[in-house]
């Protein structure tokens, strides 16, 4: 089992929820975010003034997954959430060593 970890541009949620449907992937969890990375944050003019923004706003996307879906994950998010522009997000991949469904008891792949 394994946990995908998503930051995207926040527009680009729809499309990788639909995504992420289409493979079958049924549950995600969505937090708004914010950072930067290779692109610093940029400059914004407000009321004539010109300022800073070193945090931009994003999105963090968690998928819970078994093993072997894990690569099909990835590629929808990656595929849904591309741009080509700078800022894209990135994808991480974490392991998880147990899962409990709180509801009915179930344990790990079956939880999920």
């Amino acid at each position: 089992m394994k946990i995908v970890v998503a930051i995207i541009k926040p527009f680009k949620l729809d499309e990788v929820r639909e995504a992420l449907t289409s493979i079958g992937i049924d549950g995600l969890t969505v937090t708004e975010v914010k950072g930067y990375g290779r692109q610093k944050g940029h400059t914004e003019i407000y009321r004539g003034n010109e300022y800073a923004v070193s945090f931009l706003p994003k999105l963090k996307i968690e998928v819970a997954v078994p093993s072997e879906a894990v690569q099909r994950t990835v590629d929808a998010i990656a595929s849904a959430a591309r741009t080509g522009q700078i800022g894209d997000g990135k994808v991480f991949v974490y392991g998880i060593d147990s899962a409990l469904r709180i509801r009915t008891g179930e344990s790990d792949a079956n939880a999920l």
